[in-house]
């Protein structure tokens, strides 16, 4: 295996287990930063013994037991010999070689959904919990935060400094809080979740352009946060919209791992039963409600895309009426365009560059890919093929993905084949 390629082998398998082993040792160690730093520890470790001895059949687990090990080490140092480190102790050493597999059980799935709670506490900002969130949870850079959210990077770095000083010093409680606190803290949790699906869905950087695990942890989040509080129809809302999303994933890549445009997609393989759990969800989240929630909504947008034989069968009039609904409720900026997006499929591509043209002088969209990207399209349904060159261009040098790079860079080689035509 290449330097290179064992490099981006390690970088799958951070992003894939960092969040598992983080939240089991938070529980061991009850302190967030030293959690991490741990197993940030544990990493360090497998990347000097891999190289010579070469990535375990079970590296996650590979990883925990020796997290396990380094916390076991710490707690022996500091002599804190409670009743917690006498049953993991006697776990781990009374076996010359672990068991790899049961290293992985441990309720990681309670685990996790406590650790989300716990950085939604109220004490951090919103700002703070979300960007933690997905730093620990969704193992995210801070580069590919920044981007998620359209912020400078430093100002994501700052923001988790300050979140981990602040939980080591005020110890907040590892737990799924009580009824009367979930409230308060839900509105984050449904965000990061989602953030974190959108992640995997469209990886802001990288060389793959989707990154499955990401997604089918956010969505597994989701279904149990619905287990645990059932008369939130926005909890049901996500959950809905991220198993339509969910659905296209084998139609979303080529064989090459290139992305495919949804007007490109083989409908064929989109996931019925995804799908059809989608609108069981989005049926529930309805009827706990008249009043339709963001998510609710956005699922009821992808529910129109989900039930469309094609994409000109696609009910685009209310496609754009529910992003007229959505915007009322949950203004921004991304949304408008994908608003824009609609009106032109609904309207004619004229009407939606207007629309888009209207953003352009957004500060929060300056440096945002997907806004060139979106002009160029509609620059070259309209045959401006110049225009739309240099738009896909564009987008293409904003662009963190390399794989959706690459493509952009092939739509703007593409104007140039239609200009001469």
């Amino acid at each position: 295996m290449t330097d290179t390629a064992f490099s981006r082998s390690v970088d799958v398998i951070w992003r894939n287990e960092s969040a598992r082993i983080i939240a089991t040792l938070t529980r061991i160690m009850r302190d967030v930063g030293l959690a991490e730093d741990l197993a940030q520890d544990s990493l360090l470790i497998a990347l000097e013994r891999w190289p010579q001895s070469g990535i375990p059949e079970n590296p996650g687990a590979w990883l925990m037991v020796t997290a396990k090990r380094l916390a076991i080490d710490l707690l022996r140092r500091n002599k804190l010999r409670d009743r917690k480190y006498e049953e993991i102790g006697y776990e781990l050493n009374t076996h010359d070689e672990p068991d790899m597999d049961s290293a992985l059980d441990d309720d990681f799935g309670d685990d996790l959904l406590r650790l989300i709670f716990m950085i939604c506490h109220p004490i951090l900002s919103v700002e703070a919990r979300a960007a933690l969130t997905l730093r620990l949870i969704g193992g995210l850079t801070t580069e590919e935060i920044a981007k998620a959210y359209l912020i400078p990077e430093p100002t994501v770095a700052q923001r988790i400094t300050r979140a981990k000083r602040t939980f080591s010093g005020m110890r907040v409680p590892f737990e799924v809080p009580p009824k009367a606190e979930l409230a308060s803290r839900l509105s984050s949790v449904l965000e990061v979740i989602y953030l974190m699906f959108n992640e995997g869905y469209s990886a802001s950087s990288g060389d793959r352009w989707i990154r499955p695990v990401l997604c089918e942890e956010a969505l597994r989040l989701g279904r149990k946060l619905s287990e645990i509080i059932q008369n939130e129809p926005e909890v049901f809302g996500l959950v809905a919209l991220m198993e339509f999303q969910a659905s296209r994933f084998k139609a979303r890549v080529d064989q090459a791992g290139e992305p495919v445009l949804l007007i490109d997609q083989n409908r064929a393989v989109w996931d019925a039963s995804l799908i059809k759990s989608g609108l069981a969800a989005l049926v529930h989240a309805e009827q706990l409600r008249i009043e339709r929630g963001p998510y609710t909504l956005q699922a009821a947008i992808a529910a129109c895309h989900a039930q469309a034989p094609t994409i000109l069968e696609t009910d685009w009039v209310r496609v754009s009426s529910l992003y007229d609904e959505l915007s009322q409720i949950a203004p921004s900026p991304i949304i408008e365009l994908n608003r824009a997006v609609a009106v032109s499929m609904a309207h004619g591509p004229e009407i939606g560059l207007q629309l888009v043209d209207g953003l352009l002088s957004e500060p929060s969209l300056k440096n945002y890919h997907l806004l060139p990207s979106v002009r160029g399209d509609l620059l070259m349904k309209l045959g401006r093929f110049d225009d739309a060159q240099s738009e896909f261009t564009r987008a293409a040098a904003l662009a963190g993905n390399v794989r959706e790079r690459a493509f952009l860079l092939k739509r703007a080689a593409g104007c140039a084949e239609g200009r001469n035509n």
